[in-house]
């Protein structure tokens, strides 16, 4: 398979344009039309990362942090992240990183963390914009009718994006074919008709071009006619972050500890003017959240867990009476497992022939003593 074959994929599950502005996302380097046989997933992409993927005969590496935050000045070679661009090149890895995108998903980097711990009837935190459906609508002969129905609604049914229903009245087409490939009813040149559907399915975003592509392979018309309409209601609402309820009440230190535990992480860091205080609703946003913390408070969250809290940042939410618990940002390296199997699940579907696995390196930068 080719890694465009996976890019596609994913970016039908997180689109790019799911992540923040300015935020470098997609392909870092390499060739999308590279034919790829074996895939690692990383949290980051650094030196020691690379040489694992070189020493494995990793041909992509899918990772959550951009190798590109900041565009390289030169390409001094004696520059460790310089080498390991002449590197990734050398060898021939392909480099795709999905950030925010797959932070802000449904289904991706934050409800993952919420599942990890344990958080329950949850919700979006900060709001980012709404993603609009769109109305398919294709005129189809009434014998062709169900193939095309079917075909449109199981692609509309795939992954729970939508229940896959449609709306169809008949009519009656009146035209005049121009040419010998126009002709399926009458003649060159004498006006005709047949009876016709209009088929209409709403549909997500990110579907559309796969609808469109899907409605014309089997349709029997080499050139169909068909509309595509922006709705004005309804569409899926993007937030980044999530907030939920914990099962049962505990006191703000406890939570931390349950989480210093659940993240498996050395140590953390707790902002909070009562430790003693009972804990139910909680926000949590991975990465660096901290700016976001007055969104949790407007939301009733009694804590929020982020990572990379700032020292007057936390002065602020001391100030607002909001507890907050820093684990740090290495805890979105749950992304490495949940990817995998993702990425497994999808090889299945589409009988693609590749191997994925999990970097096994730990690139937290920080030690504590």
């Amino acid at each position: 398979m080719k890694a465009s074959d996976l890019i596609t994929r994913f970016e039908k599950f997180a689109p790019t344009d799911l992540a923040e502005p300015k935020d470098p996302v997609g392909l870092q380097l390499g060739s999308i039309n590279r034919e790829i046989q074996k895939v690692m997933v990383t949290l980051d992409v650094r030196p020691e990362v690379v040489a694992e993927a070189v020493a494995n005969n990793v041909d992509f590496i899918f990772s959550h942090h951009p190798m590109m935050f900041r565009p390289a000045q030169n390409l001094d070679l004696s520059v460790p992240q310089n080498q390991m661009y002449a590197d990734l090149i050398k060898h021939d890895i392909t480099v795709y990183s999905a950030h925010t995108n797959l932070d802000n998903v449904a289904g991706g980097m934050n409800d993952w963390l919420s599942q990890l711990i344990n958080l329950h009837h949850t919700s979006g935190l900060v709001f980012r914009k709404i993603e609009p459906d769109y109305l398919l609508s294709v005129q189809v002969p009434s014998n062709d009718i169900d193939a095309v129905r079917l075909a449109l609604a199981d692609l509309g049914s795939r992954d729970g994006v939508s229940d896959g229903s449609s709306f169809q009245t008949s009519g009656i087409s009146w035209f005049t074919p121009m040419n010998d490939e126009e002709v399926a009813l009458g003649s060159v040149g004498e006006r005709t008709w047949a009876d016709e559907v209009l088929l209409k399915l709403r549909v997500k975003k990110q579907d559309l071009s796969q609808a469109i592509e899907t409605m014309k392979r089997v349709h029997p018309s080499s050139s169909p006619t068909y509309n595509v309409t922006e709705l004005q209601n309804g569409g899926t609402t993007i937030y980044m972050g999530r907030i939920g309820e914990l099962s049962e009440p505990v006191t703000v230190a406890e939570f931390a500890a349950q989480c210093k535990s659940i993240f498996n992480v050395p140590g953390l860091r707790l902002v909070s003017q009562h430790p003693e205080k009972m804990v139910r609703r909680v926000a949590i946003l991975g990465g660096d959240g901290g700016k976001f913390y007055p969104e949790a408070i407007e939301k009733g969250a009694d804590v929020y867990i982020t990572g990379d809290v700032y020292y007057h940042t936390a002065h602020d939410m001391l100030a607002a009476g909001l507890s907050v618990i820093d684990p740090g940002h290495h805890i979105e390296r749950i992304c490495k497992p949940k990817l995998v199997k993702l990425f497994d699940r999808w090889k299945i579907e589409n009988d693609w022939q590749v191997d994925f696995s999990e970097s096994k390196l730990n690139t937290d930068p920080f030690t504590f003593i």
